[in-house]
């Protein structure tokens, strides 16, 4: 039984390619397009849809809210993103809505066709640039991470007073130590969460919730 898929895109030429690309794969069959999300929310709607090649970015809704659209709809429906967008943010929402692969419009034919039988066999598929991108991203989160649960509790309360916008005199008498001990404590903050002076000490404790 031959693979149902369509294509979902808002440039003609685009969709053109990749039926050309698809052509000649005896276990995929080629059963629509749609120029935007709706198209495609109303496609699904009407018509037996194994897989769809999805675009992110497109007008009247996008690639994002159409697959959480559609697998609302149709929970059985595998969805590749193919988008020119490797940025994080973009990946990591296709995929929080349930899309099951993402591939960037770059890639060759074999690696398309690869990811669409993982995904049909009910596997995930990343390219490898979509990969790195979250690898990446992981890594960082994951070294912050570390550097947050190696600071002691009194690094934390120093944090805390050099946040509240104390000087180092009234932070050593805050929390009765001596201003040498504050010091070397800002020193450790620094370098832990990697922050070349104070301003950004502060941010990057408020941006990763050390403190609130």
């Amino acid at each position: 039984m031959k693979t149902k898929l369509l294509i979902v895109d808002d440039h003609k030429m685009f969709i053109q390619g990749i039926r050309s690309l698809l052509e000649g794969e005896e276990s995929i069959e080629i059963v629509g397009e749609a120029f935007n999300g709706i198209e495609a929310v109303n496609f699904v709607k009407g018509n037996e849809v194994d897989i769809l090649i999805m675009d992110v970015n497109m007008p009247e809704m996008d690639g994002i809210e159409a697959t959480e659209q559609i697998l609302k709809l149709k929970p059985n429906t595998k969805i590749i993103a193919l988008s020119m967008h490797n940025e994080k943010r973009f990946i990591a929402n296709m995929m929080k809505k349930g899309a099951h692969g993402y591939v960037l419009k770059n890639t060759e034919k074999e690696e398309l066709i690869e990811a669409i039988h993982t995904v049909i066999n009910d596997d995930n598929y990343l390219s490898k640039e979509a990969s790195d991108v979250l690898l990446s991203t992981y890594l960082k989160r994951s070294k912050m991470a570390l550097m947050t649960e190696t600071l002691s509790d009194r690094e934390v309360d120093v944090l805390k007073e050099i946040a509240s916008g104390f000087t180092t005199n009234e932070i050593a008498d805050r929390l009765f130590i001596t201003k040498n001990t504050v010091e070397t404590h800002r020193k450790n903050l620094l370098l832990k969460l990697q922050a070349r002076n104070t301003a950004e000490l502060v941010n990057i404790a408020f941006r990763k919730g050390i403190i609130s």
